[in-house]
């Protein structure tokens, strides 16, 4: 079998297909989460804060040299780190809710119970189903009979000699 026969088999599972659709949707969902954290939950609580841009805040190891380029500044960002921190909760607290969801769903599916299957008739009702079927039975036309043909012997003149 050739590679690319291979893969396009793999790709052709329903699993494989569901599994690329759950990552672009989950790399959507990432980006919205970001910009929740970044613009909508963190300035409130920064303001709250004295003023303070969690973006912004960082440990600086080594600070930077105006006067020469070749020295950077090297810190922690731990304010970034905070923010990834708030965006991983909540998109942890957003499965959990979906996972939750998905389990009571499943598990009301799993409490009802089956259809039950129709009763089996009463003796009185079997009766009746018989003399209704006997009933049309004969009230049924019948087809006429078709005549028996019986073969006829063919006489044959006799050879003359």
């Amino acid at each position: 079998m050739s590679i690319a026969r291979e893969f396009r088999e793999f790709i052709a599972r329903g699993n494989v297909v569901d599994l690329a659709v759950g990552v672009i949707i989950g790399g959507a969902f990432g980006a919205i989460v970001k910009s929740l954290v970044d613009q909508v939950v963190m300035p409130p609580i920064g303001l709250l804060l004295g003023r303070v841009d969690f973006s912004k805040l960082e440990w600086v190891l080594t600070p930077e040299d105006p006067a020469t380029e070749a020295i950077e500044k090297v810190a922690i960002s731990y304010g970034a780190f905070i923010n990834t921190i708030i965006q991983f909760l909540i998109v942890a607290a957003v499965v959990f809710m979906a996972v939750k969801i998905i389990n009571q769903l499943r598990r009301e599916q799993a409490a009802d119970p089956a259809p039950e299957a129709a009763p089996a008739p009463t003796p009185s009702e079997a009766l009746l189903t018989e003399i209704r079927d006997l009933l049309k039975a004969q009230a049924a036309p019948k087809p006429a009979p078709t005549p028996k043909l019986t073969p006829v012997a063919r006489k044959t003149p006799p050879k003359k000699v």
